[in-house]
């Protein structure tokens, strides 16, 4: 359901907007607000961020973001609660993003039952390999959500392959090693990984990690399908507060 939805919006744009935002950051209230300022502006899908404690593929931006939300009173169940409530007011795909370990304790097969029942069509999980994936592999196939995998520029080919083999939607493509929202050099070196990206599957290509303006998505036009806009979001909110949320991610189109 997810790719053929991407596919059909790739035929009406070059290229795609997916953002990001952290659960009950500022408060489930700023929360809200934010994703309705997104969809108001244009994004075609965006990831939902379940708070976690170490979350370890993000940046110091998104980190804080993280600690603040728990901090706040975000629970898991209280996510899924507002994932429901987001999903029925706004006709956009929605992800969820989060650790193993939120599932793992929420329990896996009842995670992804809720996330059907809520209306998230998929997740990523960028610390669970396949190898070590089964249940959740499962669950997520029974209830007909798409698992997002993760190429990075140091994954060889043969990896990529078997990837693909698990992926479903989309496959996210980080940029460079590290983590979130720290620069990225738009280069040639970039373009040549996502053509060896692009080599290993026929899903839609999103990349993240470093795109903080127009002139980021516009290179990426014909190389990627889906631009990720996720630490610079959140650095918007805490220096310009929510309400410059809607005229940034405006700011990103040139079409």
């Amino acid at each position: 359901m997810l790719e053929s939805y991407l596919k059909q919006r790739l035929k009406e744009k070059e290229i795609l907007l997916m953002t990001h935002i952290v659960l009950g950051y500022p408060t489930f209230e700023d929360a809200f607000r934010i994703i309705e300022a997104m969809v108001n502006a244009g994004v075609d899908l965006m990831e939902l961020q379940i708070p976690f404690s170490e979350p370890i593929a993000d940046g110091p931006i998104i980190l804080h973001a993280n600690q603040r939300a728990l901090a706040g009173g975000a629970t898991v169940q209280k996510c899924m609660e507002f994932a429901r409530k987001v999903a029925k007011s706004f006709d956009i795909p929605f992800l969820f993003m989060s650790y193993y370990n939120i599932l793992f304790k929420y329990g896996v097969d009842r995670f992804a039952g809720e996330m059907h029942n809520s209306g998230i069509v998929g997740a990523i999980v960028p610390d669970l390999p396949p190898e070590e994936g089964g249940d959740y592999l499962d669950a997520m196939g029974k209830y007909h959500l798409s698992p997002i995998f993760i190429f990075s520029p140091t994954t060889p080919e043969e990896r990529m392959a078997y990837l693909n083999s698990f992926g479903k939607g989309f496959i996210y493509c980080v940029a460079r090693k590290g983590v979130t929202g720290v620069a990225t050099d738009f280069s040639r070196q970039l373009k040549e990984y996502l053509l060896r990206c692009r080599s290993a599957t026929n899903l839609p290509l999103a990349l993240g990690f470093g795109v903080k303006g127009r002139e980021d998505v516009d290179y990426l036009k014909g190389k990627a399908d889906i631009a990720v806009i996720g630490s610079e979001t959140i650095r918007l909110v805490d220096t310009a507060g929510v309400g410059a949320v809607g005229e940034f991610i405006n700011s990103l189109r040139s079409e």
